[in-house]
C-alpha cells in the first residue's frame, strides 16, 4: 500500500528535505503533461523501486506532491491561473503510470481515486482521497492555533466521499476495516500550553470532519477500525479517541503511520521510542525518525504491525530491522506494544529537547 508522495514536483535542487535527499531527480518543476510523464519515467528507472513494484501488487492513493505541494481541491499552494490545467496533467500522468483500474481514468480535472478493496470477509480497505475535495487549509497552512480548524462546515473529504465512507461502515461485514489515506488522522498538539497548535494540512485542521468519520465507525459498530497513514516522513503509532482533550476517554480506533523510504536521509532513533509531544498527547504511543516501512499481518484474531527501520539509507546494503511491534486485538481497539528494539548501528537522539521544532521543520520546510 502506497499512501502518497510517490514523486516530488520540485525542480532539481529546489527543495532539500531536512536530513538530505538520498535520491535526487533531474529536470524542471513539473507543470505540463510532458513534465509529469518524464518525472514518473525517471523515478521508474530506480532499480529498487522496480524491485518494490515487482515483489507485490500495490494499492495506491496520492497525496500532494504528485501534483503540487499542499494543493486543496481547486486551490493551488501559490496563486496560479493555470493550476487546473496543471492538475489535469498531473492526474493523467499519475493514472498512466500507477496500478489503477479503468474506473479511475481521469475526466478533465477530475479523477475517481477513492474506492474499496475487499480481502474476503477478513478485511475491507477504504482507500481515501483527502486532496481532491478538501476545503483550503486554514490560516495560511502550517502549524497554527486556528479557528478554522474547528469550523463544522469544513471538510477534508468532501460531502460525497464522506457519505460513501460512512455508508461503507454501516454495510461492512469485515472483521477489519482499514482506511488507507494520506495525512495524520489523530490529534498532535505541538504546544504544551492551553492553545492548540496543530497542522492545518492534516485532519487536525478539519476536526469536525474527523469527528464525523470517527463517530461514524463507532455508531456503525465497526468491529476493528484501523487507519493507515503516510506523509510525515517518520514512524508514528497512536490510539484514536472521540475526545482527545480527555486522556481517560475510550480508545475507539488505531492509527499506524509509515515513515518515508529515503526522504529525510538516515534520520535517528529516539531513546524511549516516543516523541516529546506525547507528554501532553498521551494517545501518541510511538515515534521513530528513521526510514523504513510498516508491515502488517492481519488474521481473524489480531493485527500485528511491525515498524521496520534501516540504520542508514545514504548508502546501499542496510539491514532491515523491526524497531517495534504492536498488536491490535480483535474487538479491542488500541495498541499493545510487544517488542521494542532500538536499531543496531543507527544514530540515536539522546536529547529530545529540540525534537518538536525539528518535527515541524521536517513536515513544513519549503524551498
Amino acid at each position: 500500500m502506497h499512501l502518497g508522495d510517490y514523486q516530488y514536483e520540485y525542480k532539481a535542487g529546489q527543495y532539500v528535505i531536512p536530513g538530505g535527499n538520498p535520491r535526487d531527480h533531474e529536470g524542471p518543476e513539473t507543470v505540463t503533461l510532458a513534465n509529469y510523464r518524464q518525472r514518473h519515467a525517471q523515478y521508474k528507472t530506480d532499480p529498487d523501486l522496480q524491485a518494490a513494484h515487482a515483489v507485490a501488487p500495490w494499492a495506491v492513493v496520492w497525496d500532494d506532491h504528485e501534483t503540487e505541494n499542499n494543493w486543496a481541491d481547486e486551490a493551488p499552494e501559490q496563486p496560479d491561473p493555470d493550476f487546473l490545467v496543471r492538475r489535469a496533467a498531473a492526474f493523467q500522468a499519475y493514472y498512466e503510470n500507477m496500478p489503477l483500474r479503468r474506473t479511475s481514468i481521469p475526466r478533465g480535472i477530475d479523477m475517481q481515486l477513492y474506492r474499496r478493496l475487499h480481502w474476503g470477509r477478513l478485511a475491507t480497505f477504504h482507500m481515501l482521497d483527502t486532496r481532491q475535495y478538501r476545503d483550503d487549509q486554514g490560516c495560511g497552512d502550517g502549524y497554527k492555533d486556528c479557528p478554522a480548524a474547528i469550523d463544522p462546515a469544513r471538510s477534508i473529504t468532501g460531502a460525497e466521499q464522506e457519505k460513501w465512507l460512512l455508508d461503507g461502515f454501516r454495510r461492512s461485514t469485515a472483521r477489519w476495516d482499514v482506511l488507507g489515506q494520506q495525512v495524520f488522522f489523530g490529534q498532535r498538539d505541538n504546544n504544551s500550553g492551553p492553545a492548540k497548535v496543530l497542522s492545518m494540512d492534516s485532519w487536525d485542521g478539519y476536526q469536525a470532519s474527523r469527528d464525523r468519520i470517527t463517530r461514524g465507525w463507532v455508531d456503525a459498530g465497526v468491529r476493528n477500525p484501523v487507519v493507515l497513514t503516510g506523509d510525515v516522513h517518520a514512524h508514528w503509532a497512536d490510539d484514536l479517541k472521540l475526545n482527545y482533550d480527555d486522556p481517560t476517554s475510550k480508545t475507539v480506533g488505531t492509527e499506524l503511520v509509515c515513515s518515508s523510504i529515503t526522504s529525510g536521509g538516515d534520520g535517528a532513533d529516539v531513546t524511549g521510542g516516543n516523541h516529546p509531544w506525547a507528554a501532553w498527547n498521551p494517545h501518541l504511543r510511538f515515534y521513530n525518525n528513521q526510514r523504513g516501512y510498516v508491515r502488517t499481518t492481519i488474521t481473524k484474531d489480531a493485527l500485528t504491525a511491525d515498524f521496520v527501520t534501516l540504520p542508514y539509507v545514504t548508502r546501499a546494503g542496510a539491514p532491515a530491522h523491526t524497531r517495534a511491534r504492536f498488536v491490535i486485538e480483535d474487538r479491542v481497539p488500541g495498541l499493545n506494544l510487544v517488542a521494542d528494539n532500538p536499531t543496531p548501528g543507527a544514530s540515536a537522539l539522546r536529547s529530545t529537547g529540540d525534537l518538536g521544532a525539528a518535527t515541524v521543520e521536517q513536515e513544513t520546510a519549503r524551498p
